[in-house]
């Protein structure tokens, strides 16, 4: 059985691999990582090598894999009231959701995604998710529900750029 140390030598290995742009090789790897932690009975690593997959397997065009490994991991989050990786397993079901075009679901996932940041005082996180739904609504046509949607991303950023602050002013005009 490997070590704690091991395992987290075993998790940058895959992290250096995912940077390198071998998202397969890298979700593989996250995957070793994950068995190791669950024989080892931690929850917790065990869930955030989930996410990892998910992440990879989703930069790889796999987006049914991206979810298999992200559902459930928000729970273990959520056990331990860390709202912030609550918020992220969350996103990262709405990504996978997205990428299989479950639209519906997706935005429900990144709405849901996005009250878990403002929970955890994570507004730039929130911002990213809240764009991510107002993408998704701009597509299907919704102009003014992708506005408000957007408004409320630039809303949650804590210290939008110059080009932002511009934006958020013509968004609030079209919404009047």
């Amino acid at each position: 059985m490997p070590t704690a140390l091991e395992l987290q030598e075993l998790s940058q290995t895959g992290k250096l691999a995912f940077e390198a742009g071998e998202y397969e090789s890298a979700a593989s790897i996250f995957e070793s990582a994950l068995k190791g932690y669950a024989a080892l009975g931690d929850q917790i690593n065990a869930a955030e090598m989930k996410n990892n997959m998910s992440v990879a397997f989703l930069q790889a065009g796999k987006a049914q894999e991206a979810l298999n490994a992200a559902l459930g991991t928000e729970e273990v989050f959520a056990n331990i009231q860390d709202l912030k990786r609550q918020g992220i397993a969350v996103g990262n079901q709405a990504a996978a959701l997205e990428g299989l075009h479950r639209t519906e679901e997706a935005l429900a996932a990144y709405e849901r995604s996005a009250s878990l940041f403002a929970a955890a005082g994570e507004g730039d996180m929130r911002a990213i998710v809240l764009k991510s739904a107002a993408g998704i609504k701009l597509k299907s046509g919704k102009i003014a529900d992708s506005a408000f949607k957007m408004i409320g991303s630039l809303d949650a950023k804590e210290k939008p750029s110059i080009f932002e602050r511009i934006l958020k002013f013509f968004l609030r005009l079209l919404q009047r």
